[in-house]
């Protein structure tokens, strides 16, 4: 106990004392790691982000994988095998999704979905389980973590229905449906769409507010961000853009969106009270997903074509620093420190 007093006294003293380098939000321990999709090299980048770097990378079993989540343990990754092409496009179908320890840095098993399916967002629930896009059989497959076992699959009635977003509470989920251009509102018990939701003619990503009023995707033919009313389950507002968008993701306190602007490459940081753009932060060519750190204090920026992941202090708003990732880094998730 006296050693811990030591040395958190010492730190202080360090970032107090005269000339001492101050010490910024990346630099405070994060209680974790990052994982990263790494698409054109068809592997799972692991970054320890108190390094500032890529501590690992695990070769996934196909051709590849866009997105990645972990267990909320922090013990396990999952990543979905999509395909060699995006969505819409001709290529393979991707039937499997990669199941890797994390600390072993081994990939433990391989999750079979019987058929050509190009699986691509999961996300766990409250419950437990894990739930996966699969576009194309326009579902939500549900799995139990604990045996790997398909258990459920949840329609979603729209094709290419490609990334997922769940209520706090795992009642409702909803799907961003690419060239369709709407988001489907599902009841998870009842295993029921209750309401497709226009958008544009082309939507990408989703995400939901903190306290599930809303829900945010980007159309992809016009600057502007969609806001939908989950109460109404039909668009509110729009939010205008400098430019094309793509990945959303609120900060834990409910009061920022943060918005990677593809067309320009920014992270724009939208005001949730206001439901106006407050301002930007330039980062590394094309800004594809975001994630916040539990904390609040760190946002992450994967971008594609600079094999770069941008970590931006969320106090000072700027970039406080940038990691080599793998090429194409796409799909970000947050591993939390095992208890």
């Amino acid at each position: 106990m006296l050693r811990r007093g030591v040395l958190v006294l010492s730190v202080v003293a360090a970032s107090s004392s005269p000339g001492a380098s101050p010490v910024t939000a990346a630099d405070r321990p994060a209680g974790g790691l990052l994982l990263v999709a790494n698409k054109g090299e068809h592997t799972l980048g692991i970054i320890d982000p108190a390094l500032g770097k890529q501590v690992a990378v695990i070769e996934e079993s196909g051709v590849t994988g866009h997105e990645v989540i972990a267990s909320p343990d922090g013990r396990t990754a999952y990543v979905p095998i999509y395909g060699n092409s995006g969505v819409g496009r001709a290529g393979t179908d991707g039937r499997s999704m990669d199941v890797i320890d994390i600390a072993s840095r081994k990939r433990v098993a391989t999750v079979d979905f019987g058929r050509p399916e190009r699986p691509h967002c999961a996300q766990f629930g409250p419950d437990g389980r894990l739930y996966v896009t699969t576009e194309l059989t326009s579902t939500i497959t549900v799995i139990d973590p604990k045996t790997n076992a398909i258990v459920e699959r949840i329609p979603t009635g729209q094709p290419e229905s490609h990334m997922l977003a769940l209520t706090r509470d795992g009642t409702r989920a909803y799907t961003s449906n690419v060239h369709v251009g709407t988001v489907s509102a599902i009841d998870i018990k009842a295993r029921k769409v209750v309401a497709v939701i226009p958008v544009s003619s082309l939507a990408q990503r989703i995400a939901l507010s903190v306290d599930d009023k809303w829900v945010f995707t980007a159309d992809q033919k016009e600057a502007r961000l969609a806001v939908i009313d989950t109460a109404a389950n039909a668009v509110k507002q729009w939010v205008s853009l400098p430019s094309i968008a793509y990945g959303t993701a609120p900060t834990p306190d409910g009061r920022w969106l943060l918005v990677t602007i593809i067309g320009n490459d920014k992270l724009g940081v939208v005001d949730l009270q206001s439901m106006q753009l407050a301002r930007t932060i330039d980062v590394p060519a094309a800004p594809q997903e975001v994630v916040v750190r539990p904390d609040g204090l760190v946002a992450y920026v994967s971008c594609d074509a600079s094999r770069k992941v941008a970590v931006i202090d969320l106090k000072e708003w700027k970039v406080e620093r940038l990691i080599d990732a793998g090429a194409a880094a796409d799909g970000l998730a947050w591993a939390p420190s095992r208890p």
